[in-house]
């Protein structure tokens, strides 16, 4: 996965509370593990006037004008500033692949379901849990000024305004931390021991060289 170290962006606010995986990415969508081509179905239900379905034409399909993200001043967004509890509902993986593949790289919130936000972690999406207080702040400065951009600076563990350079600090577990910053996920922690584990499985042929028969017929 991509590496996150520092990233500044602009703001799309969501406001709304208990936004469940299905809001994030329909069910109907979960068809597909290939892990790409999920972007535009992002809020799929809130975001297009009829209903998606896999294979759509995205370019012949109706969009609603009132959804934040088809509003112009958000379409460059690649901050979301969201409510509390936000990735609620079923464990589908498949939600943050779809918010990374519509351009976000760091989520905002009051609090975050668990396993929607060990999923994000795990794919290089960064979800950061901030004060309700300063949460509705950061909605009021989103919602005042066209173009908002805050800076999320994961090895200070701090956002700051792009304007006045205020700050805010968040918490993140050191082994998330470490492996977002170096673009390790699962996969690619474990290839980090490559050698390792191949002078074991020498090692442990030349000691156990049974372990290497082969069963025929």
């Amino acid at each position: 996965m991509d590496k996150f170290v520092t990233h500044t962006g602009v703001v799309m606010p969501l406001d709304r509370e208990n936004v469940d995986t299905d809001a994030i990415l329909p069910k109907q969508f979960l068809k597909s593990i290939a892990r790409t081509g999920f972007g535009l179905n992002a809020f799929d239900e809130w975001r297009y006037l009829d209903r998606g379905e896999p294979g759509n034409d995205h370019s012949r399909r109706p969009r609603n004008p009132e959804f934040v993200l088809n509003r112009p001043r958000y379409q460059a967004a690649s901050i979301l500033l969201a409510r509390k509890n936000f990735g609620c509902g079923s464990s589908r993986e498949h939600a943050p692949w779809a918010l990374q593949q519509c351009g976000f790289r760091a989520l905002i919130a009051p609090s975050f379901a668990d396993i929607f936000y060990n999923n994000c972690l795990k794919n290089g999406l960064l979800p950061v849990v901030l004060p309700e207080d300063q949460i509705d702040y950061l909605f009021k400065e989103t919602y005042a000024s066209d173009g908002f951009k805050l800076t999320v600076d994961l090895q200070a563990q701090v956002i700051s305004k792009f304007d006045d350079h205020s700050e805010y600090r968040f918490e993140l577990a050191a082994f998330p931390k470490y492996c977002m910053l170096n673009g390790y996920d699962d996969i690619g922690l474990t290839l980090g021991y490559a050698d390792k584990i191949r002078q074991f499985e020498a090692l442990r042929l030349a000691e156990q060289p049974w372990l290497n028969n082969r069963i025929s017929g």
